[in-house]
């Protein structure tokens, strides 16, 4: 082999690795099908969501301890994204679907500076509902007494284009924030 085809298989090689937008996964979790209602009284399903990236995490507006934190943690994350002009959706479904009606969640997304051109807070199904997802699908605890400031999710989850969770990461830890931040980036071609 010439030292001219060593070099050219050098550059395609290091071309290819600069190419590869594949993640590190933690996860491998088909979300089922649904049909929420969104703060804005509007449908949105997994039908919607298919074909890009997405991100998920659990809340509630009247939580006191873990979603503050955790909602705070993702409107950095919507920033961070959005100054580097990626906009992938970002869905928050409610454990308290019963108190977080549309309007309830539009005002706390006003409180928090949530952009709702890509972040969407969901509700409109009852607590067994969104138990059942978290605990069958998310693998996350949500115990009836969560409202309660006992057992939820403080996770935040990246979702590929085919509906299925491919990545946790602990929205309570900077550190996981910012590797989601690049793990974004990266499913993304930034």
């Amino acid at each position: 082999m010439t030292i001219r085809s060593v070099l050219i298989l050098l550059a395609v090689a290091l071309f290819l690795s600069a190419c590869n937008n594949t993640i590190e996964t933690n996860m491998s979790e088909k979300i089922p099908d649904f049909d929420y209602t969104t703060q804005d009284e509007n449908t949105l399903g997994l039908d919607d969501l298919t074909g890009d990236w997405w991100i998920a995490y659990f809340s509630y507006t009247h939580c006191t301890t873990v979603c503050p934190r955790t909602t705070a943690n993702m409107v950095g994350i919507q920033e961070e994204l959005k100054n580097d002009g990626l906009t992938p959706r970002i869905i928050s479904f409610s454990i308290d679907p019963e108190n977080d009606t549309p309007e309830v969640l539009r005002e706390y997304a006003k409180d928090y500076g949530v952009d709702l051109e890509t972040m969407t807070f969901l509700t409109g199904y009852d607590f067994e509902e969104i138990q059942d997802l978290s605990i069958h699908t998310f693998k996350a605890l949500l115990e009836k007494g969560a409202l309660d400031q006992r057992s939820h999710s403080f996770f935040f989850y990246l979702i590929n284009p085919d509906g299925e969770i491919v990545k946790q990461y602990n929205g309570m830890s900077d550190t996981d924030n910012n590797l989601l931040v690049a793990d974004v980036k990266k499913v993304l071609g930034k």
